[in-house]
């Protein structure tokens, strides 16, 4: 070898759980059967979960995805996305004449029935979650008098309620557990009798994929993230890895975008995905890692899943009928 010494093996860590949740299956799903059983055009409104190839490929099949339903024409079928959406959405599309198809997670809903029970028990409510989101827009919809948005420990300063004697947090279901919790703990220093929701609001699927990144975190000169720039839970796994002490972390939708450069003096690279990634892309990513040497993978596992929902209810009714009955002026089961 001249001396030189020789090249630290090259492997791949790669995480376990990761990609879809329990909830973006059954979202992506229930686009893929209403498809098959009402045909196209099948309305979407907002991406049905936040990934650009899972959207492009619905919209190969025959689904079009719209901004607002005010979009959809009368007596289509609308399908609202995983995100959640506030109730005046659900009464725009009963003007609209629109049949519709809930696809909301369920671990989303639970958090809209705690916001609609507290703001009945008239709490001010402290909703922990990013501005703008389609989550938070829908949970604050619910019950906007009562629900002020804290975004992150920054904004807790400026939080200002009644009755510091009624305050309750509840936070988006996609956050950083660990900087949701450094946020509870500034609220708390501040209302000392600040109420905790009955159950925890992040989802299952989005602690369990950062407890793994933070197992290889540490031992990982790069972590790749499989997933989409508006995928919050995806974006919070680049933070968790940089915070678990992975050298570098990126975020790719596929792997072409993965650049060369980030390989330099790397010897082991991490990879894992986002709750509403479909699996084919991380294999896209590990065939492109082994062209470049890094064939010998090791999946690091934290925790099993086996959660599963059942699919919306609207699937087993006849939606076009239901439609073609609103827009003759009939009324809708």
């Amino acid at each position: 070898m001249d001396g030189m010494t020789a090249p630290t093996a090259r492997k791949v860590l790669l995480a376990a759980p990761r990609g879809y949740c329990a909830g973006v299956d059954r979202a992506v799903i229930a686009v893929e059967k209403a498809l098959e059983q009402y045909g196209a055009p099948v309305y979407v409104r907002h991406e049905i979960v936040h990934n650009k190839y899972v959207v492009k490929t619905l919209e190969k099949k025959g689904a079009i995805f719209v901004d607002e339903t005010a979009e959809v024409p009368e007596g289509n079928i609308v399908i609202f996305s995983a995100h959640g959406v506030a109730p005046v959405v659900h009464e725009e599309a009963e003007r609209g004449k629109l049949a519709t198809i809930d696809a909301t997670c369920p671990l989303v809903t639970k958090v809209h029935k705690e916001a609609v029970r507290f703001a009945k028990e008239d709490y001010d409510i402290l909703l922990i979650g990013h501005e703008g989101h389609e989550e938070v827009i829908g949970t604050s919809g619910e019950a906007p008098e009562h629900i002020t948005l804290v975004d992150g420990p920054g904004d807790v300063a400026g939080v200002e309620v009644r009755d510091p004697d009624k305050v309750v947090w509840l936070s988006q279901t996609t956050l950083s557990v660990d900087e949701t919790m450094e946020t509870v703990g500034a609220l708390q220093q501040k209302f000392p009798n600040l109420i905790s929701p009955p159950s925890d609001d992040i989802c299952y699927a989005t602690q369990n994929r950062q407890t793994a990144v933070k197992q290889m975190g540490a031992d990982a000169d790069l972590v790749i993230v499989v997933g989409s720039k508006n995928s919050s839970n995806s974006v919070r796994l680049v933070e968790v890895a940089l915070g678990a002490g992975a050298k570098d972390a990126h975020l790719v939708d596929y792997a072409e975008e993965i650049d060369e450069a980030w390989l330099e003096g790397v010897s082991t690279v991490g990879v894992t995905s986002g709750a509403s990634v479909p699996e084919i892309l991380v294999e896209g990513v590990l065939e492109w890692l082994a062209q470049r040497g890094y064939g010998d993978v090791e999946t690091i596992t934290s925790a099993q899943e086996s959660i599963t929902f059942s699919l919306p209810k609207e699937l087993r009714r006849d939606l076009r009928a239901e439609a073609a009955g609103k827009l003759a002026g009939g009324e809708s089961a």
